[in-house]
């Protein structure tokens, strides 16, 4: 099988492409490299045979369709998105452009390559998404694909949107499409503005810890490589029209999230302090959801898949490896925006 990915040079991009060069599949890589993206994500594959990059953007139809033609993908990986709420509160323009016209876009090459291939019934156009489209529960129940859709920011909106869009082209066209929705990703190859590497670098640099709020938001907690390996098998055994839901298992506030990389780090690699000293709690950012959480069931009782990783063994992986990558994660920090208080403008 051969799979274009979108945003194969990302974080759950990348490790879905890795893993999917590891089970022995052909992956084209499609990637226009934003502010997010880094190909030392995929140097460990990228001398593969089974292994193509296309620096291309989804917003250019012309090059999708380029893409299609010249490397006749056997189903798509749809990835490639603007993912940060902080960046989208600032500036939603770039998420309702990336996110909706780009799977606009994505939807209407891969249904006219599909349309000139004679409609191939072993065709896939797998749509990856997030449990944000759906709002923000309260202490009790958790989210089924049969949720009401009810976003909160620009981000989960942009997110929404194309959602729709994919279910419509499988509806009015009849595309070939399956659907996940996941929860919180983190793990190796994580860019440094999201929680779990800004409490790392942060920490070993001695800064203040931000914790938005009282740190009482949940969310539940997914290992990147565990998401990867969903995917894979959602694209491969998934129900043609049917959507999933992949969660980690492992709610946990954000507070008792960040003193665990805490511990973790005094275990690891003491400072004089204890790194928890460094926790400093800072105003909300607007709209934040209070609690997610995911119902696995589907995906598990139908493909019989379920994560192998702890949210305390994944964040014990997470932290060597940061530990070990310094070169990886120092290279970043230059990038716009990586180390500001984004999302202070609503």
């Amino acid at each position: 099988m051969k799979i274009l990915i979108t945003g194969g040079a990302g974080f759950i991009g990348s490790a879905v492409v890795r893993l999917a060069i590891q089970q022995g599949l052909s992956v084209v890589n499609l990637d226009s490299l934003t502010y997010a993206a880094c190909l030392d994500n995929v140097a460990s594959v990228a001398d593969s045979p089974n292994y193509a990059f296309e620096q291309a953007d989804i917003r250019d139809r012309e090059a999708l369709d380029r893409v299609f033609e010249e490397h006749q993908p056997d189903a798509v990986m749809h990835l490639a998105a603007e993912s940060h709420v902080d960046r989208s509160i600032d500036g939603p323009g770039d998420f309702i452009q990336t996110n909706i016209i780009g799977t606009y876009n994505m939807l209407e090459a891969a249904r006219a390559y599909w349309v000139k291939k004679d409609k191939p019934d072993s065709f896939r156009f797998h749509h990856i998404s997030t449990d944000e489209v759906f709002g923000s529960l309260g202490a009790e129940g958790q989210f089924t694909e049969t949720t009401p859709y009810d976003p909160r920011s620009p981000y989960s909106a942009s997110k929404a949107s194309s959602d729709h869009l994919v279910r419509a082209w499988a509806e009015t066209y009849g595309l070939p499409i399956v659907m996940t929705n996941c929860s919180n990703n983190y793990g190796p190859f994580h860019f440094p503005e999201k929680l779990v590497p800004v409490v790392i670098l942060n920490a070993l640099a001695g800064k203040p810890i931000p914790i938005y709020g009282k740190g009482e938001n949940v969310r539940d907690w997914l290992y990147v490589e565990d998401h990867a390996d969903a995917l894979l098998t959602v694209l491969k055994k998934g129900e043609l029209g049917r959507c999933y839901n992949i969660g980690g298992e492992n709610e946990a506030t954000n507070l008792d999230l960040v003193k665990t990389i805490c511990k973790i780090l005094d275990d690891k690699k003491p400072a004089d302090a204890p790194y928890s000293d460094l926790i400093s709690f800072v105003t909300d950012r607007p709209g934040h959801d209070m609690r997610y959480a995911i119902d696995p069931t589907r995906i598990s009782t139908e493909l019989g898949w379920r994560p192998s990783v702890t949210v305390e063994e994944g964040l014990e992986k997470t932290v060597q490896w940061y530990l070990d990558n310094e070169a990886w994660w120092k290279a970043l920090q230059e990038r716009d925006g990586v180390g500001e208080r984004l999302g202070t403008k609503g």
